[in-house]
């Protein structure tokens, strides 16, 4: 999750694995907002960053629109739509699933819901 040169495309942007089903859909561009913890690295996080998504050797590069902040998963769902974290999955099931891989620790760290645009489709 660190800041990297990316020698094809000259674009400094943060690298950030994905799991495969949530790479799929950001590599699609139906994934719009991605979540993630408020972890101290995230904090300058801002609009017109770039984002390297990568799932084993797939490699999608997005531009961050938006980064808004929430107390909690729930809060995010409300504010954001389920539709947007991901549209293949109902609310209730998504927030078993984030809570799944981020812990109520992690949760009281606060929230970010990352608005993304699809700039490169992946590749391999």
């Amino acid at each position: 999750m660190t800041a990297s040169p990316h020698s094809s495309t000259g674009v400094r942007a943060r690298e950030m694995n994905l799991y495969r089903r949530y790479f799929d859909l950001v590599a699609a561009g139906h994934k719009t907002i991605e979540v993630r913890v408020r972890y101290p690295n995230l904090h300058n996080l801002k609009a017109g960053d770039h984002i390297r998504f990568v799932c084993g050797r797939d490699v999608a590069l997005t531009r961050v629109k938006r980064v808004a902040r929430y107390a909690s998963f729930e809060e995010m769902l409300d504010v954001e739509g389920a539709a947007s974290v991901n549209p293949d999955s109902p609310r209730e099931q998504q927030l078993a699933d984030i809570r799944r891989i981020y812990g109520p620790e992690k949760e009281a760290l606060g929230v970010l819901a990352i608005e993304i645009e699809l700039l490169q489709p992946p590749t391999a």
